[in-house]
């Protein structure tokens, strides 16, 4: 009797029953635990870690009966949180203004450096809550995770570097926006690309464990915190590589 709703749904799901019994410290049975209330429990469950993985916290009563002041307020702190983080991605842009100022070709592709890393993480975040959510993973596993996501956001920035520079490639066909060191701005985006999403998949995978690990809900660790955070870093890396990559001639 004094296991929690969690505990009934992980034996329903392992042992595959259909009714289960509830007994107090004696033995003495109270009665059952059918596999109607541990779906409507699972429901709920679900339904307060997809909000709070949305960035919001959970909502104490369905959508429609919760009036419109308290659905603000649940959404209004993160907002508000999410807000100031990515205030700092325009002091990043501010502490590279020379940079920007000298090759204003880098600032096209702003959007989609911070998207790209913002995207690749809250991927991994997604994944990595779900697996521990559901004990697929433990925060044992936290090591073979990492192997899994390094190689996988190398990949990934891998294809999409290649997909950057092609594409800056090709639109040097039509338009000579890019300069005449163009190769040298589609390296910078190519080689940024790799980096920024394999910092992203990196960060989106171990946040979870680092949340859980300090005894907190990993659905917190929201892919709106994640791309958040992958922003401001991810800018720090595409102007970084840029000074290195661009040195001697756009800077």
């Amino acid at each position: 009797m004094t296991d929690t709703e969690a505990t009934a749904v992980e034996a329903f799901r392992k042992y595959d029953r259909t009714v289960l019994p509830v007994i107090d410290r004696r033995g003495v049975m109270l009665g059952v635990v059918t596999v109607d209330d541990v779906l409507d429990v699972a429901e709920e469950t679900a339904t307060r870690e997809i909000q709070k993985f949305g960035g919001l916290e959970a909502l104490d009563e369905a959508y429609a009966a919760t009036p419109v002041l308290e659905l603000v307020r649940k959404r209004a702190t993160w907002l508000v949180v999410l807000f100031l983080g990515e205030m700092l991605t325009a002091s990043a842009m501010g502490a590279f203004e020379g940079e920007i100022e000298k090759a204003v070709v880098l600032a096209l592709f702003v959007p989609l450096i911070i998207s790209s890393g913002g995207n690749s993480g809250s991927q991994a975040a997604t994944l990595i809550v779900r697996a521990l959510a559901v004990q697929e993973i433990t925060l044992r596993d936290w090591w073979m995770v990492m192997r899994r996501e390094v190689l996988s956001g190398l990949i990934l920035g891998i294809v999409l570097g290649t997909i950057g520079y092609a594409r800056i490639a090709l639109w040097t066909l039509f338009t000579p926006i890019y300069g005449p060191h163009w190769p040298l701005v589609g390296l910078t985006v190519g080689i940024s690309l790799v980096f920024i999403v394999l910092w992203g998949t990196l960060s989106g995978s171990m946040l979870p464990f680092v949340i859980k690990r300090c005894g907190l809900d990993p659905a917190t660790s929201s892919a709106p915190f994640v791309a958040t955070l992958v922003d401001v870093t991810g800018l720090v890396i595409y102007f970084t590589v840029a000074m290195v990559v661009l040195r001697g001639t756009l800077l």
